[in-house]
């Protein structure tokens, strides 16, 4: 016996010899604790009461498959997520990182953080990291600029496009059984309906029957936002979605509010500040509103800075057909408006404007971000194609950049027509500028931070706002604030519907961009210990099932 054992211990030690030693990650700069501490945590719940019993049921797997939609962005973002955490020892690294969904600072244009990983490839991981742009667009193959595809090197080192129902179909089988499995727990039609098309959708890769059903729904009260979605993460061409989901329960008080408005979506449209070519496109007629409070956020919607309402779907077919849902996730919206918005308000607004700050004005201006996403025209009107197609990489923050302007347009035009009563606009002008800084702290990786700068800085041409040097604050002029609205949505809306992709260009490089007047405030902020930020702290136990 000794005999056999000698000889395998000699091949045992030898092996572990060989084997490289254990990488592991340190930070490239002394202050990830404080960063992570500029995310203030927030636990997300809700009354679960209003639930029947198998909507209780039913929220398990909603939540197993929303943790795949998780785990298929970092497969987007970064890679092997597993492979980085694992080799991380410092407990706050790793708070950072996955924050981030990878090693890259979203708040800070992508700066890396860990030792020895360089900057992020503009198209994450959708495309291989050593591709031209001239390489890319000699590749002769079809939907090579899909919004469900990524594109990998064959054996040969040639392009070659891949769907994401092939590239991840371990993981969109399962996510699909899970919704099958919601599926036979629904009680409304509509939900049912839509998660058994929206589980084949996962797995065909055609998602319009599924947005289709997503926008018939009308009694449910939980929802599910769930598939590859928003194209933020592609910083290279803007084609590739990134995979998210959110858990949602409806707040019927709240929804019931905001029926109405959504019949007035064609007259808002004929009312922009535009020739009749660049609105020419009349708005779905099943668009709706509604308020939700969030179980989950999971994947794209998760990484950074945390959104607070959704606009979907986002294909322009279905918009022309039924227009799109507006959600207000009223209470991440709560957190962010207490937590940082007010503080942030006491030190930049003018005292005597700080009784404007309030959140009835925060969550229209929110509301109808969401509804500005829906106005204007999704083709261009010179045959450049559609608007998403022609702006490239520049559409998400310019199209940010419409739904923010023109949800302050929207309001002002309610407001008008005697649609939100007894109506002090000044509440939503003032907010609306405090959100700016806000939103500004995103940075300029981010399509709402550079809305944020290029509005900022236009409102700043346009003496839409004072500022003291002395006391560092902001006042606002209600009259040139007014007209610094109606240009900028005219000077947006005419560059989306020319395709106007140098024009769009322009408008980023040259106000996209922080002044050091602005940084000095921001700076302000940033030592006031005012949170950049949230972080969820969400799953089942914490939701109470």
């Amino acid at each position: 016996m000794k005999q056999l054992l000698f000889p395998i211990l000699i091949a045992l030690i030898t092996m572990s010899s060989c084997q490289s030693p254990k990488k592991t990650y340190t930070a490239s700069s002394p202050d990830i604790e404080q960063k992570v501490k500029e995310f203030i945590p927030v636990k997300l719940s809700t009354d679960l009461t209003q639930l029947s019993e198998k909507e209780k049921q039913m929220l398990p797997y909603l939540f197993d498959a929303a943790k795949i939609m998780d785990d298929l962005f970092w497969k987007q973002s970064y890679g092997d997520k597993d492979e980085l955490l694992n080799n991380i020892a410092d407990e706050n690294l790793r708070k950072f990182v996955k924050i981030n969904y990878g090693p890259w600072e979203r708040l800070a244009g992508n700066k890396s953080f860990i030792e020895g990983i360089g900057p992020k490839p503009a198209g994450a991981n959708y495309y291989p990291a050593d591709m031209t742009k001239e390489e890319f667009e000699a590749l002769d193959a079809k939907d090579k600029d899909g919004l469900y595809s990524i594109i990998r090197r064959d054996e040969k080192g040639a392009l070659k496009v891949i769907p994401y129902s092939e590239a991840y179909k371990p993981e969109l089988t399962k996510a699909a059984a899970l919704l099958k499995k919601a599926a036979t727990l629904a009680e409304d039609e509509g939900l049912k309906r839509y998660l058994e098309l929206r589980a084949d959708a996962l797995l065909s890769n055609d998602y319009f029957a599924s947005d289709m059903a997503w926008m018939e729904m009308k009694t449910n009260t939980i929802d599910f936002v769930v598939g590859p979605i928003e194209n933020y993460e592609d910083g290279l061409y803007g084609y590739k979605t990134g995979f998210e989901a959110f858990i949602l329960v409806k707040d019927k008080e709240w929804s019931d509010k905001l029926t109405r408005f959504a019949a007035l979506l064609p007259e808002l449209q004929k009312s922009l500040p535009v020739d009749e070519a660049y609105k020419s496109e009349v708005p779905g007629s099943d668009s709706d509103l509604g308020a939700y409070d969030a179980l989950y956020y999971g994947g794209d919607c998760n990484g950074g800075s945390k959104t607070i309402a959704i606009n979907l779907p986002n294909d322009p077919q279905v918009q022309m057909q039924k227009g799109s849902r507006k959600l207000q996730l009223k209470n991440s919206m709560r957190a962010k408006f207490d937590h940082i918005l007010v503080p942030i308000s006491k030190l930049v607004i003018n005292p005597e404007q700080q009784k404007h700050i309030t959140f009835d004005a925060f969550f229209e201006n929110t509301m109808f971000h969401e509804v500005g996403h829906g106005l204007g025209i999704k083709k261009t009107i010179n045959g450049k194609g559609g608007v998403r197609e022609a702006l490239q990489e520049t559409y998400s923050s310019i199209e940010e950049g419409k739904a923010d302007i023109l949800g302050l347009y929207i309001v002002s035009k309610l407001a008008e027509m005697g649609e939100l009563g007894e109506k002090d606009l000044m509440d939503n002008y003032v907010t609306f500028m405090a959100g700016i800084f806000r939103s500004v702290r995103f940075g300029a990786a981010s399509a709402h931070g550079k809305a944020n700068m290029m509005r900022f800085n236009y409102f700043q041409q346009k003496k839409a706002f004072t500022y003291d040097d002395a006391t560092g604050y902001y006042t606002v002029d209600f009259d040139n604030m007014t007209q610094a609205m109606k240009d900028l949505s005219t000077l947006i809306l005419t560059t989306q519907g020319d395709g106007n992709y140098e024009k769009a260009k322009q408008l980023l490089n040259d106000m996209g961009n922080i002044p050091a007047t602005l940084q000095k405030d921001l700076d302000r902020i940033g030592k006031a210990g005012i949170p950049r930020d949230i972080v969820f702290i969400q799953g089942p136990n914490v939701a109470g099932i």
